[in-house]
């Protein structure tokens, strides 16, 4: 039974799978940040936004 229980560990040994997990997030995460940067710092998406924004505070103020 010992036998069985040691090569069990050797074959799920996944030592860095976590850290490696985390790096691919970050850089996944950066990449969206920086897409999401670009894209909500473009000038038609500010247009946008800000006829949004306007609108809304249009109709609050009346």
């Amino acid at each position: 039974m010992s036998k069985i229980i040691s090569r069990l560990g050797h074959v799920r040994s996944e030592r860095g799978m976590t850290t490696a997990e985390y790096a691919v997030g970050t850089v996944a995460a950066c990449g969206f940040g920086g897409i999401l940067y670009k894209l909500l710092t473009s000038e038609p998406i500010q247009n946008l936004l800000n006829n949004v924004i306007e609108r809304a505070f249009g109709v609050i103020g009346g």
